[in-house]
């Protein structure tokens, strides 16, 4: 009797194993991962050195938190890298242009570009997302025009060069700490965590994107306003991107058409691999 206990309760547990590993299998090797190269390269493991893997993670991370959204409701945006692109050309050129023709120093003009790219990466989100919802077009079509537009657009601003017109205080944004230790990036990447977070697993509109991305009729006839849902994760990848976008230009001191190439893959493989669950 004794045996046979023993021997359902290893089955169990081997099954519980088989599960557990089954559901976080990438968390499994990326831990091993971690801690094989936290033994076998010198420095690896250290705060300053962990730091500043989080500033690097932390441009195609803040996209890859909007992309979450955009995934969990079924769709997909292909163009966010030609808004990281396009957005350090608008900071870059409206503080050059601002400052250049006088109307107010360049240090207030980049505030003005800034605000202005944020902006506009709303504006393309909203009109993705109205393309989407309005037409009915498919959002990887949509997004994949989109990028070679923003693109060529971010070169046609840039006249296919850097554009270096930016105040000194600007290079904090991508490349300052605060308290002279935890990376602005880093410290922004939290923020949009926590936000994405917090609106996906404890807001009406969290629930609302799970709905749409289960079974887009049963969300309609259940009074979910499912135009205004996919609108908003458009915009919102939009903003993550355009927010990604000022930091990198930050970093380098200089917004080009080239910036952004290949950050989609990396953020819609981030958003796969996190395999968000239903609410």
């Amino acid at each position: 009797m004794k045996t046979e206990e023993k021997t359902a309760g290893i089955s169990i547990g081997n099954k519980n194993m088989k599960k557990f590993l089954n559901k976080y299998m990438l968390e499994v090797i990326l831990l091993l991962l971690f801690t094989f190269m936290s033994f076998s390269t010198r420095g690896f493991f250290t705060v300053a050195n962990l730091l500043n893997v989080l500033r690097n993670v932390s441009f195609q991370g803040c996209i890859a938190f909007g992309m979450t959204m955009v995934i969990i409701c079924g769709e997909i945006d292909l163009s966010i890298g030609s808004t990281v692109a396009i957005t350090g050309v608008i900071v870059a050129t409206v503080s050059g242009k601002l400052s250049s023709m006088g109307v107010m120093p360049i240090e207030q003009a980049a505030v003005v570009g800034i605000a202005l790219a944020l902006l506009v990466a709303g504006c393309i989100g909203l009109f993705n997302g109205w393309l989407l919802t309005r037409f009915k077009m498919p959002s990887f079509i949509i997004t994949l025009a989109m990028m070679n537009v923003l693109y060529g657009a971010a070169g046609i601003l840039s006249k296919g060069f850097p554009v270096t017109t930016l105040p000194k205080w600007f290079s904090v944004i991508g490349a300052g700490r605060i308290f002279n230790v935890v990376p602005v990036p880093a410290f922004v990447l939290l923020v949009v965590f926590i936000i994405v977070f917090i609106i996906v697993g404890y807001t009406k509109l969290g629930r609302s994107i799970y709905a749409v991305g289960g079974n887009v009729e049963a969300a309609r006839l259940s009074g979910i306003n499912v135009t205004k849902v996919k609108m908003f994760v458009m915009m919102t990848v939009q903003i993550c991107a355009a927010i990604s976008g000022i930091m990198n230009s930050s970093q380098v001191m200089s917004g080009a058409h080239p910036f952004g190439r290949g950050w989609e893959m990396i953020a819609i493989s981030s958003a796969f691999i996190s395999r968000p669950t239903s609410v």
